[in-house]
């Protein structure tokens, strides 16, 4: 008889505690964050343990700092959808050339990505929209483009930031021979503050942005 209770017992043991332990673990949030500081208006860092993480918003890309007033605008609503010391979950895509994890950024039930674009502060970045859903992020830009939401409320909406990009990276050489020649470059050491260094970048001194996500010196901050 007390083989036959200590065998129950021990059975019983057996089925609750996993079922305990892993209701434990599906509680905890994956790759939980809490965010550091906003670099733009797709681009955030984040403390992950013990660790920091640079993350660039996944699926969506979001006017430079150095397109006025649109990229500034951008990165204040990124601010206010994520002020320093939220708590964040990272659904990461991949890994840039840059370093820095490609994410979707959930806080509590709020997909700040899809946010960001159903307000107009970002484009649905249709180059790299693998792994989102793609007929969410449509949506979302159909709707702010029809409301006329941010960015929308130009006609015909702004330039595209890859756009930009690119006609910055191909006008770079024609601005180091009028204005930011040798002579009269910075260091992000010297300059002071991150927003003089943004205001020198959208003078045309573009080797400030040394990973080219339209920031400059993010040392400074």
């Amino acid at each position: 008889m007390e083989y036959m209770k200590k065998r129950r017992f021990q059975n019983l043991i057996e089925t609750v505690v996993p079922i305990l332990i892993l209701g434990f673990l599906v509680a905890l949030p994956a790759h939980a964050a809490s965010v550091l500081s906003v670099g733009d208006g797709d681009t955030i860092t984040v403390t992950e343990g013990s660790g920091r993480i640079k993350v660039r918003l996944a699926c969506i890309d979001a006017p430079e700092t150095s397109q006025s007033p649109y990229g500034m605008d951008a990165r204040r609503a990124l601010q206010g959808l994520l002020p320093i010391g939220s708590q964040v979950t990272l659904r990461t895509k991949a890994t840039d050339r840059y370093g820095r994890s490609v994410a979707e950024v959930i806080k509590g039930s709020t997909n700040i990505n899809q946010s960001l674009v159903g307000a107009g502060n970002a484009f649905v970045y249709w180059q790299y929209i693998s792994g989102c859903d793609r007929q969410t992020y449509s949506r979302l830009e159909s709707d702010a483009r029809l409301k006329g939401f941010g960015v929308w409320g130009v006609p015909g909406g702004i330039q595209r930031p890859w756009d930009y990009r690119r006609s910055r990276r191909g006008g770079s050489s024609a601005s180091s021979g009028s204005g930011t020649s040798s002579s009269s470059r910075y260091r992000c050491g010297e300059i002071g503050s991150w927003s003089r260094a943004q205001d020198l970048l959208r003078q045309g001194h573009t080797y400030l942005d040394r990973d080219g996500d339209g920031e400059a010196c993010e040392s400074l901050k």
